[in-house]
């Protein structure tokens, strides 16, 4: 028997209507594959934990998860709640406590009605984008003098070490060997002349030991740009954590909106649990009406699941995704259905258990 701790945390908004869903998902293959379990432990965090307790965690929480294999976390904001107090002291704490320094976006198009791109096709728009998710930009140094005055100066430090950058690189490297991809850098040399050169000096040496990955090197202006008129350029891509949060909007907007916008924060040793999230955000003008779309959500769980080392139940998951989605009907109003979150779950394991677990 193989049983995976899974620390949940619904979080805020549609959060917990779209976990409830992925959990329904878990549920269902514990059924089919009786050597496979998951043991669930819910942590009330968020924004409404914020409200009431005044922080939005508890202050054991970092010592609790670490106990988990694995964290599935549905959404994080909410009205009344700082933005960068929610982030801060919930998102990247666990990030950066766990070392979760690999971002994984994928940017997939499953269906081609899903994309606003004028004949792009789904073999057109196939990447995977491995974001620096533990320092760069988002590495939270800086200060604010002379507060409130003609004076004031806000400093926001960007943070690139070479062992953080090269982890990063060659972590990219190692994905684009594997599954015979190209790799290409997204960085901005050009304007930022300490960070951003940096960064490409150590992907040309990390390359040198890489000779048989073919790469390339855009700036992120131009590669937005191409991420929209020729994404099919793009297989394996590397950047930073404010470069790759971008752009993976960019390709949520290219393969069929928030809805599928999916992201595994990795350790990779596995020294510390990894954290499963569907991306969309909280959506709070929606929440409780059964509006969400839980796609993402379920492609967070194939994730997951492939991060354990369950790639059988991760494929079978990703396929009934594809699978659902070339049917509007079954869908959520977002991708042109009148389902609601709870019957597009229902439908979706219906679909799944077609699938050989076994």
């Amino acid at each position: 028997m193989r049983n995976y701790q899974i620390g949940v945390i619904p979080g805020d908004g549609i959060g917990p209507e779209v976990v409830a869903e992925g959990l329904k998902v878990l549920k269902s293959i514990e059924k089919v594959d009786s050597s496979l379990s998951f043991t669930f432990t819910e942590f009330p965090w968020g924004c409404e934990y914020y409200l009431k307790n005044g922080k939005m965690m508890d202050d054991d929480g970092v010592e609790r998860l670490s106990k988990m294999d694995a964290i599935y976390l549905g959404a994080v904001g909410y009205p009344g709640v700082p933005d960068h107090i929610s982030l801060w002291d919930l998102l990247l704490r666990i990030r950066k406590a766990f070392d979760q320094y690999v971002n994984l976006r994928p940017v997939q198009l499953l269906d081609k009605s899903l994309t606003p791109l004028k004949e792009k096709q789904e073999k057109d728009i196939d990447m995977l984008i491995i974001r620096e998710n533990s320092e760069g930009e988002y590495a939270g140094a800086g200060d604010r003098l002379f507060h409130g005055t003609p004076e004031e100066v806000a400093l926001q430090t960007g943070v690139f070490s070479r062992k953080g950058t090269e982890r990063i690189i060659r972590y990219a490297f190692e994905e684009a060997r594997r599954s015979k991809r190209t790799l290409t850098s997204i960085s901005k040399g050009n304007a930022l002349n300490y960070s951003m050169v940096f960064w490409d000096e150590i992907f040309a040496e990390v390359a040198q030991e890489y000779p048989d990955v073919e790469t390339s090197s855009y700036l992120v202006d131009a590669a937005s740009l191409y991420f929209v008129t020729d994404p099919e350029r793009f297989e394996v891509v590397v950047t930073s954590n404010l470069f790759g949060d971008i752009i993976t909007d960019i390709g949520a907007g290219i393969t069929g909106g928030m809805g599928l916008a999916t992201g595994a924060n990795i350790n990779p040793e596995k020294k510390y649990p990894s954290m499963f999230e569907p991306v969309h955000g909280s959506a709070p003008d929606i929440a409780g009406q059964g509006l969400a779309n839980p796609l993402a959500a379920f492609w967070s769980i194939s994730q997951m699941l492939d991060f354990l080392g369950e790639q059988e139940c991760g494929r079978a998951v990703l396929s009934t995704i594809r699978e659902v989605v070339k049917e509007p009907g079954k869908l959520t109003l977002d991708m042109g259905g009148e389902a609601t979150t709870s019957e597009v779950g229902d439908y979706f394991i219906r679909v799944l258990k077609k699938y050989s677990l076994k």
